[in-house]
């Protein structure tokens, strides 16, 4: 595979850019290569400036769902941009995307449009201490929630891919307000929760969480989170970037039936363009300005060609059978990477929920942050470079997710399989 155009424009970016990169796990460094540029984008596959095509199962990580460049979207986005780029205005297709999103999130009476997913989890917090005059945050190991300085402990993502334990920049008077507990641990959340000089506004979780790996919830920790929230009277927040209109058309909160008090969410809802959001409960959305006191705002926020996008998006996931074909391709393709994981010379974990996926090195079962990280990264590091090598595109990080999407057919999954199978043989050598 060669890769000189790649090598050479990582040596340029390098000079220009932080690393040579505007995201830090893209610089590949946990995965022992330097990143390939990518040229185009269709379906499932991924083509870098070198010519090579592979394999996606990345897809912008995670918001492309229904594939690369959708006709769909594209024609929306053309369609979109000769009448402008950018008013800092009102536009029509932000209350048709509003009334998609809330139409098809069980818990959102009203949302609120951002830039990202970062924008919109900060913006959640913040209006959770405004509606509850308390300052508390709780959060849990392994989680990620964008880099704001509140979320930066214990975080999951490429905080951990990279080994820092937190951030400099972010002062202790912040992050002092923010507790991080285990996840999955109802003993600890009970604690936390009744400990009344915690002052707690809210507590933020991923239902699925997806930046240590994909950890799935254990049902009972979900129901007394809600349970307990409820009772004392603390803001309950799903972090849905990830889960959202991926685990189902309402999300997480949709497959497991346990409705938060506010949402966040990005990734599929702009189609491929920056776009986040923040919704749920109309007493609590009201405290925004200008309806109320809490204030967040955004030049660029409703941006004509991300509402653009994202209609188009919601329309083409809201086709019936949308969401039972993408379940039916993966979970034959997790059954078939399940018997290989068992046949494996070396120590693998899978797990999956939907179209989501993680498969860890290490012998545990992964349920939190801590068995998270027995994970053996330098093996998912040879791992991923024979993957690559032979046209198949992974995350260049053991803590993350593989997705599946409506563009991959049987052809793509069964090779990569076979990749798969020798890629394991390969890392006894």
């Amino acid at each position: 595979m060669k890769t000189d155009r790649s090598a050479k424009l990582f040596i340029q970016a390098k000079t220009l850019i932080p690393g040579g990169v505007n995201s830090p796990v893209r610089a590949c460094r946990s995965v022992g290569c330097d990143p390939l540029f990518v040229q185009k984008a269709t379906g499932c596959t991924v083509t870098d400036v070198d010519g090579n095509e592979f394999i996606d199962f990345v897809g912008s990580w995670g918001p492309m769902i229904a594939g690369h460049a959708r006709p769909e979207v594209v024609a929306a986005i053309t369609e979109a941009a000769p009448l402008g780029t950018s008013f800092g205005a009102p536009c029509a297709q932000e209350i048709e995307l509003a009334e998609l999103v809330c139409a098809s999130v069980p818990s959102l009476e009203k949302v609120r449009f951002v830039n990202s997913g970062t924008e919109a989890t900060m913006s959640a917090i913040r209006l959770a201490r405004g509606y509850t005059g308390r300052k508390m945050v709780i959060k849990f190991d392994g989680c990620y929630h964008g880099h704001a300085d509140s979320f930066l402990v214990k975080a999951g993502s490429g905080v951990i891919t990279l080994g820092i334990p937190g951030s400099p920049g972010v002062p202790e008077d912040i992050v002092k307000n923010t507790l991080s507990i285990p996840y999955n641990d109802i003993e600890v959340l009970e604690k936390t929760l009744r400990d009344g000089e915690l002052d707690i506004a809210c507590v933020i979780v991923e239902p699925v969480a997806g930046n240590m790996g994909v950890v799935v919830p254990e049902m009972a920790f979900l129901t007394r989170l809600r349970e307990l929230t409820a009772e004392l009277g603390i803001v309950l927040i799903f972090d849905e970037v990830i889960t959202g209109f991926r685990m189902a058309l309402g999300g997480a909160q949709e497959r497991f039936g346990i409705l938060p008090d506010l949402t966040c969410l990005g990734k599929i809802i702009g189609g491929g363009l920056p776009v986040g959001a923040y919704g749920g409960k109309r007493e609590i959305m009201e405290m925004v300005a200008p309806d109320g006191p809490v204030y967040q705002a955004g030049t660029l926020s409703g941006n004509p060609l991300a509402m653009a996008a994202g209609v188009a998006m919601l329309k083409i996931i809201r086709t019936p059978g949308f969401y039972e074909k993408l379940e039916e391709t993966s979970a034959w393709f997790g059954a078939e990477m399940e018997r290989l994981v068992a046949q494996a010379p070396v120590p693998l974990t899978l797990n999956r929920i939907g179209s989501l996926m993680t498969c860890f090195f290490t012998d545990q079962p992964v349920c939190d942050f801590t068995s998270a990280m027995t994970a053996d990264t330098q093996l998912y590091g040879k791992y991923y470079r024979e993957m690559l090598a032979g046209g198949v595109w992974l995350a260049p990080s053991q803590f993350e997710a593989s997705f599946v999407s409506a563009a991959h057919e049987r052809s793509h999954l069964e090779k990569a399989l076979n990749l798969t199978e020798s890629s394991f043989k390969k890392l006894m050598d």
